[in-house]
């Protein structure tokens, strides 16, 4: 669990959660793309992959959006469970216990005198509510997920409309959908503290793999 408590989010969604669903969306419409024969793919073949890709990513989106509000609730409602237990707990040991186990792994072997001022403050809190519930965030946060998954079809499928070489657009979707993956990889890079350069190498390759795994699987 995450931690204790509320938090007023300066954005909808953290970096983290915005590339995450860039990724997906990404690889969802490589898997799409990746099926097209350069061979015998005329303009009709091009128009239904085009379609299929949009169906698809718009209906991952909403299924994605709907993961995002389950988990925003369970998240919030384990918060309020350890919330209670601390604030319930007769004995303060126990209640410190709660409160490490609630922490982030790193933190959680804190001292037990880092950890009463926590319990002293959580004590202070207003009553929380009974039920953790849906909130405004969440329906924005929802909507953001339904959004980057949707809109991260269209780059990959830009040269399609632009182009009516099949196999040249097929080319600069490849080097689209390449230089989307090393960018998401880079960020995730400088969020996560790794090397934004070699995560972005690597980010291509696990997602052109990813790609290949989805197609020959039918997916």
């Amino acid at each position: 669990m995450a931690a204790i408590g509320w938090k007023l989010p300066q954005s909808v969604l953290d970096p983290i959660d915005r590339i995450s669903e860039i990724l997906f969306g990404l690889i969802m419409v490589l898997t799409t793309t990746g099926t097209l024969s350069v061979v015998s793919a005329g303009r009709p073949e091009v128009r239904t992959m085009i379609l299929a890709a949009l169906g698809c990513n718009l209906a991952w989106g909403i299924i994605d959006a709907g993961l995002y509000v389950l988990g925003c609730i369970d998240e919030r409602g384990r918060n309020l469970l350890a919330l209670r237990a601390v604030r319930q707990a007769a004995d303060p040991a126990v209640a410190r216990r709660v409160i490490a186990n609630a922490l982030p792994k790193a933190l959680s072997r804190l001292p037990e005198e880092h950890l009463e001022p926590m319990r002293q403050e959580l004590l202070q809190l207003p009553e929380p509510p009974q039920s953790p519930g849906l909130t405004r965030e969440d329906a924005l946060g929802a909507l953001a997920v339904c959004l980057l998954v949707f809109l991260s079809t269209f780059p990959p499928i830009i040269p399609f409309l632009l182009w009516d070489d099949v196999q040249l657009a097929l080319r600069i979707s490849n080097a689209v959908a390449i230089v989307m993956l090393f960018g998401c990889g880079y960020a995730y890079a400088r969020g996560t503290g790794l090397q934004p350069w070699l995560t972005g190498l690597v980010m291509v390759v696990i997602g052109f793999a990813l790609v290949g795994v989805a197609i020959a699987l039918g997916g």
